[in-house]
């Protein structure tokens, strides 16, 4: 089984507390960048198109937004490379983002893309906004404690024509990379409880039994 704790799931900070000085700040997603960060885990949000004079400080603290409706779908902070100008790699998976120089990359601390909080009374100046203690604090609490973590089982299968096993793994990679979350079933369940799996295809839930759908 592969280990996945190092991965950043959790919060680091779940109070929304910071070091003395740090900044807090309001970070609205690009359109369609809601969806691509649900779908695949990433362990850091790379921004570009930013205007420099707007852009948070390295060890700020940041609440993730997505638009329409507004919603709280993270917490981060602002890595010491935020500001490096270095070229943002094409995500396969936001293909729609823009190419060019990370104007602000966030560590994710808190992740909630599945379960977003409204937060409709909160006045946006644009893509970045300045953020009052308080009011970070306050969006921080609504998020809550962070659930508790527990194994899973995740699998994909696919029927795959080969001449050999080799080869049949080469075009199951070649499919994945093709067709990704958003068309291939992944099956999950609790650990030792496989009866209870489910297929998640767009990160919902997807019934793949078609007597069902009759």
């Amino acid at each position: 089984m592969t280990d996945t704790d190092h991965r950043i799931t959790g919060t680091t900070d779940p109070d929304g507390s910071g070091p003395t000085g740090a900044g807090a700040w309001a970070v609205l997603l690009p359109p369609g960048r809601y969806e691509a960060e649900r779908l695949v885990h990433h362990d850091v949000l790379e921004l570009t198109g930013l205007a420099e004079a707007a852009l948070p400080r390295p060890g700020d603290r940041v609440a993730v937004l997505a638009d329409e409706p507004p919603r709280l779908v993270a917490l981060g902070r602002v890595g010491p490379a935020g500001r490096a100008g270095r070229a943002a790699p094409e995500d396969p998976e936001d293909p729609d983002s823009e190419s060019g120089p990370v104007a602000l990359l966030v560590t994710y601390t808190r992740r909630a893309f599945d379960a977003p909080v409204p937060v409709a009374e909160l006045p946006l100046a644009g893509p970045v906004s300045a953020l009052d203690e308080a009011t970070f604090r306050r969006l921080a609490d609504r998020l809550g404690p962070p659930p508790r973590r527990r194994s899973w089982l995740v699998s994909l299968d696919l029927p795959i024509e080969a001449a050999s096993p080799a080869e049949a793994v080469g075009l199951f990679w070649s499919y994945v990379q093709e067709l990704g979350p958003r068309e291939l079933p992944a099956f999950v369940s609790p650990t030792g409880e496989e009866l209870a799996m489910q297929a998640f295809v767009l990160g919902e839930v997807a019934n793949q039994d078609p007597e069902e759908d009759d």
